[in-house]
């Protein structure tokens, strides 16, 4: 059994910047799926969004926040968040991050614009901010003496008191599966956090990692946390289409610098422009808007894909300032200084997730969460453009804030995995079977637009997986795709679940059952019942 004051799930930027916070004073586990920088954190192109500028202002921020958020924004904690925006990169700054620099700006740093924005107020490293912070942090988490960095570990289940039959219900730790050895490893920890980001593999197309499967929200429900809004998935509106391209996003910031997007011409000319025929705002319109309006373009005129043209901006302008997407569409045979590009939405963010409070504190004692597997309230029903990794920043330095305050906790010896179960030489093609089949009915039954009827089926389809993959998990000796896979069904069904409870359109979430927006709105909030987290898990120790 391994021992640790701090366990942290997930590797990306809320993880690794909370165990940096913690580290001079505390013992840290990380566990990662894959290597250190392998989370979507890394893929982040855009950049962070804070208030730094002299003509900008927290109320600005926090104002364009609540207007892409759809009226579903927790104000006192958007503004909370947004007050904490420069602090937040001040200290990314003084670890070393390479952010671009601007002569002409008092602030000695290039801001760039994105869509909701009423500023330039988004700090990047050209267009690929989540690589370069997770490369300087991750260095300096590996030279910590107190952080331990433990990859190719993926987390079975958190290990809590009241699956031990204990009376105070409290996270005590994790089992994790080492990918290497195939062996189950008990974890125990004071504390542990829930930092595995989202679960936008549910979806057949995503700008997400393969590690996107939801891990945080389903082992956070089945410990017993509420969850909420997730009906409210971000599809950005534009991920490169290409055969030979897998989940590669191109930033909204190509729209913030004067992109515009466009219908397939005659003779592979750039077509008509059609945002501004959907919205006022056009190409800069939130998110879902413009998700949407591709969505129907394509649907309308029965289009693969659309056509996002930045070519009229000079070339060494455009090498400039992406020049990883520069790069990268020249390796397919595009070359964005003279052709459009082809794009697609696809799905991009979870809004919603384990419900915390503004310390990062689950509904479970012990336990805490951070960044994309959160509920917060500061996305309400739409995430405003690179508000993202500011989350990340500012409930990593909460979170490390309430940890150290806390006493220490004595915890207890735990039980460890049954490793006595075999190995079923049909898991493989099933899983794979089944994952497939996930993918492409929630994109076709729970995707941009949706009827309680395409919910309705999803739901039913969910629920057979499910019975299949649970007689796996109970039997038979556990893999790394069997507890993805376990994970994704769990999320997959609480979206349907929260989508069918939302009897209107709002933000991402748009129902031709109910088209309209109602005048008021809540958060929509599940509760696991208490069967579900209060027994052992099929293993007898999960």
């Amino acid at each position: 059994m391994q021992r640790f004051d701090v366990l942290i799930i997930g590797s990306g930027l809320a993880g690794i910047a909370l165990a940096l916070r913690l580290a001079d004073q505390r013992k840290v586990a990380i566990l990662t799926k894959q290597e250190l920088i392998s989370g979507a954190s890394a893929w982040a192109q855009g950049g962070i969004a804070g208030v730094l500028s002299e003509g900008d202002s927290v109320d600005q921020h926090v104002q364009d926040t609540l207007v892409a958020g759809a009226g579903l924004c927790d104000e006192p904690m958007t503004r909370f968040i947004v007050e904490r925006s420069r602090d937040a990169i001040h200290w990314l700054i003084q670890r070393g991050v390479p952010f671009t620099k601007d002569s002409a700006s008092t602030l000695g740093y290039h801001l760039t614009r994105e869509g909701g924005h009423s500023q330039r107020r988004i700090i990047h490293v050209d267009d690929a901010t989540g690589w370069a912070v997770q490369q300087t942090l991750a260095a300096q988490v590996q030279a910590h003496p107190n952080i331990t960095v433990f990859e190719h570990h993926i987390a079975v289940d958190l290990i809590t008191s009241g699956k031990l039959g204990m009376r105070e219900h409290r996270c005590l730790g994790a089992y994790a599966l080492n990918n290497a050895s195939g062996k189950v490893t008990t974890f125990a920890a004071q504390h542990t956090v829930l930092a595995t980001g989202g679960a936008g593999k549910v979806y057949l197309y995503t700008t997400n990692p393969d590690s996107a499967t939801g891990d945080g929200i389903a082992m956070g429900w089945r410990a017993g946390c509420r969850v909420a809004n997730l009906e409210f998935i971000q599809f950005h509106p534009t991920c490169l289409y290409h055969p030979h391209a897998k989940s590669f996003l191109i930033t909204e910031a190509v729209r913030g610098e004067g992109g515009v997007l466009r219908l397939p011409g005659e003779g592979g000319k750039p077509g008509e422009r059609f945002m501004d025929k959907h919205d006022p705002r056009a190409e800069l319109a939130p998110r879902d808007v413009v998700a949407r309006a591709i969505d129907f373009e394509m649907k309308k005129r029965g289009l693969d894909c659309v056509y996002l043209d930045i070519s009229h901006k000079p070339a060494e302008f455009l090498k400039g300032h992406f020049p990883n997407i520069y790069a990268r569409c020249l390796e397919l045979g595009i070359d964005i200084t003279k052709q459009p590009i082809p794009v697609v939405p696809a799905a991009h963010y979870t809004c919603g997730g384990v419900m915390v409070d503004r310390r990062g504190r689950s509904d479970v004692a012990n336990l805490y969460g951070i960044g994309e597997v959160t509920h917060t309230g500061l996305h309400g029903a739409n995430r405003l453009a690179s508000n993202s990794l500011l989350e990340c920043l500012v409930f990593a330095q909460a979170a490390a804030d309430d940890i150290v305050q806390q006493p220490d906790i004595a915890c207890p010896d735990l039980p460890q995995w049954d490793e006595s179960r075999v190995v079923d030489a049909d898991e493989e093609i099933v899983i794979a079977h089944n994952w497939n089949e996930l993918r492409h009915f929630m994109w076709d039954y729970v995707g941009i637009v949706r009827t309680n009827k395409r919910l309705q089926r999803a739901q039913h389809r969910i629920r057979l997986l499910f019975d299949e993959v649970h007689e796996y998990y109970a039997n038979f000796r556990i893999s790394n795709d069997l507890i993805e896979l376990r994970n994704l069904l769990q999320t997959a069904d609480l979206i349907v679940q929260c989508a069918l409870l939302r009897h209107e359109s709002r933000g991402l979430h748009y129902s031709r059952d109910y088209p309209h927006t109602l005048a008021s709105s809540h958060n929509t909030v599940l509760t696991p019942a208490r069967s579900s987290y209060a027994v052992p898990a099929p293993s007898g120790a999960g």
